[in-house]
């Protein structure tokens, strides 16, 4: 892949080029609106473009009311919850709904943990409220070429996760410490938002995968249903009449998801290699 990016780069940025140039930009947009969709999908890696799009919307006196449209099996901890908390405040200004249209799993279930209400498709999965931590332990494989790491470090733990060895018992201790505090921390969000027994957090967290029918008997959910039921909601919330959804144009959807498919691939090769990994 990043070979076949190497060789044709300059292609590829001239396709991109001819798109913004002769494509005609703004025909189907709708910049004007009372309500907006915003798109959570793939591996969360960087949330700074959907915390724009929850900023503009926040921001427009114009939009009474947004839907969140996920599907997404989760990914780093920071920027979902930098997405939880923004979709907060936002409720604060005005409704939200979260429809799951495909996966609403770890991450992406703990962003919208709390919307207004939480809407699932009858196929989607919903839950897996867990945190995990890996990495490969590569270093049969260096011996075999040859390569020996040199480190010079300051502090027990600097080292912690490295896939260069196996993990010392006080690094995997030291590790396992973060991952529980993170995973308590997860489910205490959860049955608070939720307004959940916490007592009963094994029944509904533990990292278990549920049908969104089951998802809905143990609380996580509100609703399963389609997204026109979803729709339906918001505009009870939002006290919309006449609902007139803001739409981008089709070259500024083209290069976002061209942007979030480029992160994702980037996020992916740069997490098969040497690196450790800490996800919800």
């Amino acid at each position: 892949m990043i070979g076949f990016l190497d060789r044709n780069f300059k292609g590829i940025l001239l396709f991109i080029l001819i798109l913004i140039l002769f494509l005609p930009m703004g025909e189907d947009a709708t910049e004007f609106g009372n309500l907006q969709e915003i798109k959570l999908t793939g591996e969360i890696v960087d949330a700074s473009e959907v915390l724009k799009e929850i900023d503009e919307a926040k921001e427009n006196d114009e939009v009474k009311g947004v839907l969140f449209n996920i599907d997404s099996p989760g990914g780093s901890v920071p920027p979902s919850i930098e997405i939880a908390h923004a979709i907060k405040e936002l409720k604060s200004k005005k409704p939200v709904v979260v429809y799951a249209s495909g996966s609403l799993a770890s991450g992406s279930y703990y962003s919208s943990i709390y919307a207004n209400k939480i809407v699932a498709n009858p196929g989607s999965i919903v839950g897996s409220i867990g945190v995990i931590m890996e990495s490969a332990n590569v270093k049969e494989l260096l011996d075999t070429v040859g390569i020996k790491p040199q480190v010079v470090k300051m502090g027990l733990y600097k080292e912690a996760g490295t896939p260069t060895r196996e993990w010392t018992p006080e690094e995997r201790i030291e590790l396992e410490t973060l991952a529980r505090d993170t995973y308590n921390k997860f489910v205490s969000d959860v049955a608070t938002a939720r307004k959940l027994d916490i007592k009963k957090a094994n029944s509904y967290a533990n990292a278990h995968v549920f049908s969104a029918q089951r998802a809905k008997s143990l609380g996580l959910i509100d609703e399963v249903a389609t997204i026109n039921r979803a729709k339906e909601i918001l505009y009870t919330l939002s006290k919309v009449e006449e609902p007139i959804w803001i739409e981008k144009d089709k070259v500024e959807s083209f290069m976002d998801e061209l942007s979030s498919e480029a992160i994702s691939q980037i996020y992916m090769f740069s997490s098969a290699g040497l690196k450790s990994k800490f996800e919800f």
